[in-house]
């Protein structure tokens, strides 16, 4: 199997709740290769950019208004099966409904404030990780 590529972004709600080094762990502990990583605070503009495949849905403008709250932490993932296995590691999207020992199981508070993003394709991922870094931001796969 191939080394893939995916996004993960640490929601404003886990760097407000100063979990940023526990999500971080999980994500290493589960054999995860973080290749890319930044803080950045997203414009209301921006963020409805990154989200637009979800414009028509009823909870975007919540949506937009939380993650351009304050500070989030956007990283790229690296290993076989990565947008799988990081799905399955972070669960589902809401915390009540994941499973045990999932990242938003343990620490996300709603639905909506679930603690972190994970893409949900491979091409997706692709899409992702170019809206946050250009391919001089990340390095090398591992030989």
């Amino acid at each position: 199997m191939a080394i893939e590529r995916t996004l993960a972004i640490l929601k404003p709600d886990c760097v407000r709740r100063n979990l940023i080094g526990e999500v971080i762990r999980r994500i290493e502990g589960a054999g995860f290769r973080i290749v890319a990583l930044k803080m950045v605070h997203m414009s209301p503009r921006v963020a409805e950019g990154f989200y637009a495949v979800h414009r028509e849905q009823p909870f975007f403008s919540d949506l937009v208004a939380f993650m351009s709250s304050g500070p989030c932490v956007p990283m790229v993932l690296e290993k076989e099966n990565a947008v799988a296995d990081f799905r399955t590691l972070i669960g589902a999207t809401d915390p009540a409904k994941a499973d045990p020992g999932t990242i938003r199981r343990d620490l996300g508070t709603s639905k909506g404030e679930n603690v972190v993003h994970g893409s949900d394709s491979p091409e997706n991922a692709q899409r992702e990780i170019a809206f946050f870094f250009s391919e001089a931001e990340l390095i090398g796969m591992q030989g």
